[in-house]
């Protein structure tokens, strides 16, 4: 009873205060399903303000499943350029290929299918279960996440792990309007119960939220480990062009198109030219001028001056600007 309070209170509040998202709106049920499954792919690890013209932008080009498993390639990369995290939409478009091969063109409404799709893994599947489906799932994105840490004020190593998150979020019950509640507890993570200055004021559970009660908001996190690497990046140009090749070495930005390199271990007297990072990566970069090109396996040139009529991942854009500069 206690729990269904909390959810009819969230629900409330929502239904007022609800942002209108492309997704969002009314439409027949299998194109919200595909809609919900391309935001899903966009929101991992982008935010929704980021994501919006993104995804507008794909829907214009890519309307449907069909469509999406036989986009091509070249086109498909350029419409996801400055997303970032590539290989999100090549999973996006296998996983279209194998809903239309295997399921009959209908998005599975299960865990094990979803989870058995590339790109798809425990939060995308349940979010997709709870808002295309209307299943009851809550699925732990940063911001349910944030609501719950400070709702229960979990500060310890042991309560801020992800399996006793994933435990106490039953704290938020359950409720008939699964894909609504979902939302609006996203929703409540994003717009209220915000990482810095959260609006209590206007947070329809916060006379039981125990970090209001003693008035600390700070948060815990279990933060990714920053991994320190050492990379030798070659460049040669020719005639106002630089030389890049197709990274088929490296698992960050695999497939893409980026300067020739080779990583370094432990190096002594490294003086590095650019700093770089990548997820948790932080990238320390020696350019190294070559006068030759030497032997490079599909070398690719691009004018300087045209970068946009390349379909060039953001790391690639940022070391010919560095090299512009300097």
């Amino acid at each position: 009873m206690k729990n269904q309070i909390i959810a009819n209170k969230i629900l409330n509040w929502y239904d007022l205060n609800k942002r209108s998202l492309p997704w969002r709106n009314k439409m027949s049920s299998p194109k919200r399903q595909y809609y919900i499954l391309v935001s899903e792919f966009m929101l991992q690890q982008t935010q929704v303000s980021t994501v919006i013209p993104y995804f507008n932008k794909f829907i214009k080009n890519i309307p449907n499943l069909k469509t999406l498993a036989k986009f091509q390639n070249k086109k498909l990369l350029k419409i996801w350029e400055g997303l970032g995290y590539y290989s999100r939409v090549r999973n996006l478009k296998k996983t279209a290929q194998l809903i239309i091969k295997n399921y009959n063109g209908k998005i599975p409404d299960n865990f094990e299918d979803l989870m058995s799709l590339p790109g798809i893994g425990n939060y995308t599947a349940s979010a997709i279960l709870a808002i295309a489906f209307n299943k009851p799932y809550i699925p732990m994105d940063g911001n349910i996440e944030r609501v719950l840490k400070r709702y229960l004020y979990l500060k310890k190593d042991k309560e801020i792990q992800k399996d006793n998150l994933i435990k106490k979020k039953s704290t938020f019950g359950i409720s008939s309007r699964s894909s609504d509640y979902a939302q609006a507890l996203m929703e409540l993570g994003a717009l209220i119960c915000k990482p810095i200055n959260p609006l209590c004021t206007q947070c329809p559970i916060s006379k039981k939220c125990k970090s209001l009660q003693k008035n600390d908001f700070d948060l815990i996190k279990n933060s990714k480990k920053k991994i320190d690497k050492y990379f030798l990046l070659k460049v040669y140009k020719k005639n106002q062009k630089y030389l890049l090749i197709k990274n088929t070495k490296f698992n960050f930005l695999k497939n893409l198109t980026i300067f020739p390199m080779e990583e370094l271990t432990k190096p002594k007297n490294f003086n590095q030219n650019l700093n770089l990072k990548i997820s948790n990566m932080n990238m320390n970069i020696k350019i190294q001028y070559l006068k030759k090109s030497g032997k490079f396996q599909s070398p690719f040139w691009i004018n300087q001056n045209k970068l946009s009529n390349y379909m060039l991942p953001s790391f690639t854009k940022k070391v010919v600007k560095y090299l512009e500069r300097n």
